[in-house]
């Protein structure tokens, strides 16, 4: 949903600066539903009809589109990379057909940590849950351990690879074995994030999480980039593009601005103060 509200803002700047959707624009809308396959068989579909532009929602999505259009001039505006450095070669220029918004979703992990501890003191475990193959999953381990060694926090890395797994190992994250969740920027995890919510609150545990829509279905808290504010972003690059810019001539931008997003009654259901301060 976070990438739905991305579009939405997408298309509604778009609209502000003169696309008229049915006029002069038309969007095709594809959701892989954390499917790297099915993600790559949207990217080959959308080189196969020769799309003007690709708009991607994810460092995933993104990871796929690049490998899709590599040697055509299709643009891909990325809205969302939470881990852009993977994707080009400096933020001054992406040196490719990628132009995009980091929202900084790996480097702002110590904030949240600093938040959890804030609101519950006594958490020193805290259960990552990873998916391995993930595109991110590297950068995740090394932000987390260093965010979570300045914090003082003992990490245990509870890794999935399919929805099933989530199945198996969440009902493994106990309150005798960890103090809190934490959910990274992946596209598998926060498509299985039902799940780990359910877990949690029947073990009483605090998830923070990478994702704003992911506190509006019962993770307790968040700081993170606003997608609707980052799709509205976007649209001012791929007008640009539209208008003759090369994607590799515009900087990658950050996103203007962070949220910082509580769910009280979750806070509540698993027996937390938040704070008044």
């Amino acid at each position: 949903e976070q990438f739905v509200g991305s579009f939405e803002g997408f298309k509604s700047r778009m609209a502000e600066l003169g696309y008229i959707e049915g006029k002069n624009v038309r969007y095709d809308f594809y959701n892989a539903k954390g499917s790297d396959e099915a993600l790559d068989s949207f990217a080959k579909k959308m080189v196969q009809d020769k799309t003007d532009l690709i708009v991607t929602s994810s460092t995933s999505a993104t990871v796929a589109a690049a490998k899709a259009t590599a040697g055509t001039n299709i643009p891909v505006v990325f809205l969302s990379a939470g881990n852009a450095q993977i994707l080009v070669k400096n933020f001054a220029s992406s040196g490719s057909n990628l132009a995009g918004i980091s929202s900084a979703s790996l480097e702002i992990t110590g904030k949240r940590f600093e938040l959890l501890k804030e609101m519950a003191p006594w958490v020193k475990r805290i259960a990552l849950i990873t998916d391995p193959k993930g595109v991110n999953y590297k950068s995740i381990v090394t932000e987390i351990g260093d965010a979570a060694k300045k914090i003082q926090f003992a990490v245990r890395e509870v890794k999935v690879s399919s929805q099933e797994d989530i199945l198996k190992a969440v009902p493994t994250v106990t309150r005798k074995a960890t103090d809190a969740i934490f959910t990274p920027p992946d596209s598998l995890v926060t498509e299985g994030i039902d799940v780990i919510v359910k877990h949690s609150l029947k073990e009483r545990l605090p998830v923070i999480t990478s994702l704003v829509d992911n506190v509006k279905k019962g993770c307790l808290a968040t700081y993170a980039a606003d997608y609707f504010a980052l799709g509205r972003q976007g649209a001012l690059l791929a007008d640009k593009i539209f208008k003759g810019a090369k994607p590799s001539d515009l900087p990658i931008e950050l996103r203007d601005k962070l949220k910082l997003v509580l769910n009280l009654k979750t806070a509540k259901a698993i027996g937390l103060k938040i704070p008044r301060e």
